[in-house]
């Protein structure tokens, strides 16, 4: 029974070894070549001290080297940490340190990165670099080094394979730790739902420290028996000439990439590929038919997130009407949509949104040293997604908004609380409200309504630069607004509803750093 992903490996190279798995910046990779390399880094792991529930950090943009390391630690039941490279320097030690990982492997373009944080680092015990280093060995030699020897450890599918980190609404980021039949169940999943198939190649551009990229796309072409044509990152000038030239049949996308494919001039490219459907999660209805006429494919989505599996699904042959939803149950979970008390809301009623599994171990074990956080998420024994939405008469669920205090900017979910923080370590600033706010894009761009201290000169631009200097270029925020006072609760808690209104009202006249020509570096 394939129930863990060193399993999944081993068989798939057993059954199809010389079958194509990977293809990445002109190298293909075979599934019995992928399963040698593995075992080799389970080897390398051993020799390093690494045990069952070890965590092994990687940082790095798109490659196969993240692959390799996530099935050799599989098949030792270590556990593999994948960090947003987006992130600045401070908050990927943290995960690092947060998450006490025993290896981390660095690619090159983060060697700076690593000189800034290398000596906060508590936990890590080997260093490996995806190139040359005068201090840390280089990855390939150290994995070339070892005997391709598969392990013989004890992995089962309730056991620790992934640990994601995920935006917190109200705290720090947290890590989510996943167990092995969750991605291997998402995988099956969406062969079932979807029709994968054997001759299929999923295109996989998003990144591989988001469940969408290494779940919803990469899992589910290695259970289909397919091939993951695997590219470094997004480019949406690009995208239908890498389509075309790796041969995809299909991709993921998120609703910010669909709109900047839509905004593209027509190319002969989007008009001949073999691309037969693509999920996107959210669109629009105007913007599904768009997407699917002019490209010429089937568009699915579904409900999920890194806590769960695809809770939800519009197949590719769901109603035309219901293709703005995002579908319906199949038989593995339970959704229900409640008030502030839990208590369930009638059909059509908007509500937070609360899903239960009906397979074991198909959702998160919970968040990392976080049992307070774990409890609350699970209270009632549903899962609270933080989501608001509605079911209708058909049993379809459709997303209304967050109720969570997240903001997702194009593909990347942002912690208010975190903004908040960080913004509020000006000198010049003694309050802060972080909130989203609609995008001419797509999802939400982050705004900030920010209380002078007394006397302070603060400008807009100046907040711009300092917030660049010490937050992830993707949660420094587009709008500002100074205000003299925050609306408060009698109990003094920031009445974010209220911002959002006059942010609504006054969104066309309010600071806007876009409009103002600022750029921040990424």
């Amino acid at each position: 029974m394939t129930d863990t992903l060193g399993r999944l490996i081993r068989e798939q190279a057993a059954a199809i070894g010389d079958r194509v798995a990977f293809t990445f910046e002109g190298r293909d990779v075979t599934y019995a070549e992928l399963d040698a390399a593995a075992s080799q880094v389970a080897q390398g792991l051993i020799a390093e001290g690494v045990h069952a529930g070890d965590r092994v950090a990687f940082l790095d943009k798109n490659s196969l080297e993240c692959f390799e390391l996530m099935f050799g630690a599989a098949k030792i039941g270590a556990v593999l940490c994948p960090i947003n490279w987006r992130l600045a320097p401070p908050e990927a030690a943290h995960i690092v340190n947060d998450a006490q990982a025993r290896v981390l492997v660095v690619g090159t373009e983060f060697l700076p990165m690593l000189d800034k944080i290398e000596a906060d680092l508590t936990s890590v015990r080997r260093i490996l670099v995806l190139g040359a280093h005068p201090r840390h060995q280089d990855y390939t030699a150290w994995r070339d080094a070892q005997t391709a020897d598969d392990p013989v450890v004890e992995v089962g599918a309730d056991d620790v394979a992934l640990q994601f980190y995920t935006s917190g609404t109200t705290g720090p980021s947290k890590g989510v730790i996943s167990p092995h039949a969750q991605g291997l169940n998402i995988g099956r999943y969406c062969v079932q739902q979807y029709g994968y198939r054997s001759d299929d190649v999923l295109y996989v551009c998003l990144p591989l420290f988001h469940v969408n990229a290494l779940w919803y796309s990469c899992n589910a072409a290695l259970w289909a028996d397919g091939a993951i044509a695997l590219a470094p990152r997004f480019s949406a000038s690009q995208f239908w000439e890498d389509i075309v030239r790796t041969g995809a049949t299909q991709f993921n996308a998120l609703g910010v990439m669909a709109s900047l494919l839509l905004k593209q001039p027509p190319s002969e490219a989007e008009r001949h590929h073999k691309v037969r459907q693509s999920m996107v999660v959210p669109l629009s209805k105007q913007a599904f038919k768009d997407y699917a006429e002019r490209f010429r494919l089937k568009v699915t989505s579904l409900f999920a997130a890194t806590e769960t599996f695809a809770v939800t699904i519009y197949k590719p042959d769901e109603p035309t009407e219901k293709a703005a939803s995002a579908g319906h149950p199949h038989g593995l979970s339970e959704v229900a949509i409640v008030d502030d008390d839990d208590q369930a809301l009638p059909c059509g009623s908007v509500g937070e949104i609360l899903v239960r599994p009906r397979e074991p171990w198909i959702g998160m074990l919970g968040y990392y040293k976080m049992p307070e956080a774990t409890l609350q998420a699970n209270r009632n024994l549903w899962f609270h997604t933080g989501d608001r939405g509605f079911l209708d008469a058909d049993g379809y669920l459709w997303f209304v908004d967050r109720k969570k205090e997240s903001i997702r900017r194009r593909g990347e979910n942002i912690s208010a609380y975190e903004v908040e923080m960080l913004i509020a370590k000006h000198a010049d600033v003694r309050e802060v409200a972080a909130i989203a706010v609609a995008s001419d894009v797509s999802e939400d761009d982050v705004m900030v309504y920010v209380v002078p201290q007394q006397g302070a000169t603060l400008t807009e631009a100046e907040l711009i630069d300092f917030c660049s200097r010490n937050m992830s270029y993707f949660m420094v925020p587009r709008y500002i607004a100074f205000i003299d006072e925050l609306p408060k609760t009698a109990s003094e808690k920031i009445e974010k509803y209220k911002l959002k209104q006059m942010a609504e009202r006054d969104l066309a006249k309010l600071w806007d750093r876009e409009k103002a020509g600022i750029k921040i570096k990424r």
